[in-house]
């Protein structure tokens, strides 16, 4: 027991030293190719922070195993929204754009809807079976594409007003070094990211905990870790909008990325995912259209990040009273 605490330190401390790269090189090309901070949180950087996730629900995908596929990803979109923006907010108030309040909020709850929908198609309407069908997978790819697409399209309502999102007035580093940070910090978040969650499972399995509550819990944190790294530090150095691209891009790359790609693998059951976990993920979702309107005006302030921390705290105190 004492040698896996001591490498799943190990994986968490690689994981926040690959952090600290990717936010300097990621905020390093955003300057370099002239592209907003968002779009390379929501891509680049997403993408990346969310390889531990892809890795994890493929390979559940391929053994048949979808409450580890599925709960892996729920539980990790909770935790990015809940957890991640909340304790960004909390560090420093998180600048809102045109463009998130048009497109990008209103795509992660309708996305978030259809899944629980989707989820959910035979207990409300008697069609099919709980979870997602090769064919809804497919759908979901397709989606994923659009939404990549019209990002870079739209991508100048993504920039903040400078009052808003303080600017970064230091020469920027060559491109060959920015792509070098970038690489490095993806490495570092995947490895340790990997190395986390291996001994995590192994720990909580150990313990004698159930698959959909390890994927759920430990292995949604666990996977998490580079999003929670990268969004919190570049939180602390006034890039708010790579924090909320990395998120919001995570959950979609998540729900349409991943979860479309492991059901285009193997239909994908959600008939252990309960109503509770559905509640969660779906609150997650309708708060950030709540406070994009509500509090500081385009921005989500400490206090509202306090309240999705508190969300996060609420939910994981339900799941461990009810194992």
């Amino acid at each position: 027991m004492t040698v896996e605490i001591l490498l799943l330190l190990a994986g968490l401390v690689l994981v926040l030293v690959g952090a600290e790269a990717i936010v300097d090189g990621a905020s390093a090309l955003a300057r370099r190719w002239g592209i907003s901070e968002f779009v390379i949180g929501l891509t680049v950087v997403a993408i990346g922070t969310s390889a531990p996730e892809m890795v994890v629900s493929f390979i559940s995908a391929i053994e048949k195993n979808s409450d580890l596929a599925v709960g892996n990803i729920i539980g990790s979109n909770i935790f990015n929204t809940a957890l991640i923006l909340g304790l960004s907010a909390i560090i420093a108030p998180v600048a809102i754009t045109r463009g998130n309040l048009r497109r990008d909020i209103p795509v992660n709850i309708g996305i978030t809807a259809l899944l629980i929908v989707l989820g959910l198609k035979k207990t409300l309407f008697g069609i099919g079976e709980n979870g997602l069908s090769r064919i809804e997978g497919i759908a979901f790819l397709a989606l994923f594409a659009w939404y990549m697409i019209t990002s870079f399209v739209h991508d100048k309502e993504n920039r903040p007003e400078a009052a808003d999102e303080p600017g970064d007035a230091a020469k920027p580093r060559p491109l060959i070094v920015a792509i070098l940070y970038v690489v490095a910090g993806i490495l570092g978040l995947v490895y340790g990211g990997r190395l986390f969650v291996d001994h995590a499972q192994v720990i909580a399995q150990m313990a004698g905990l159930s698959d959909k509550f390890i994927a759920i819990t430990v292995l949604a944190a666990g996977t998490s870790l580079p999003e929670l790294a990268t969004s919190c530090i570049a939180a602390a150095k006034g890039k708010g909008q790579l924090a909320l691209g990395n998120v919001l891009g995570s959950n979609t790359f998540n729900i349409l990325l991943i979860l479309g790609g492991s059901a285009v693998i193997n239909p994908l059951s959600m008939d252990n995912i309960t109503y509770m976990d559905y509640t969660a993920l779906f609150v997650c979702a309708l708060s950030l259209v709540l406070f994009s309107r509500t509090g500081l005006r385009n921005r989500i302030d400490r206090f509202e990040g306090v309240i999705l921390v508190l969300i996060q705290a609420i939910y994981f105190a339900y799941l461990f009273l009810l194992h």
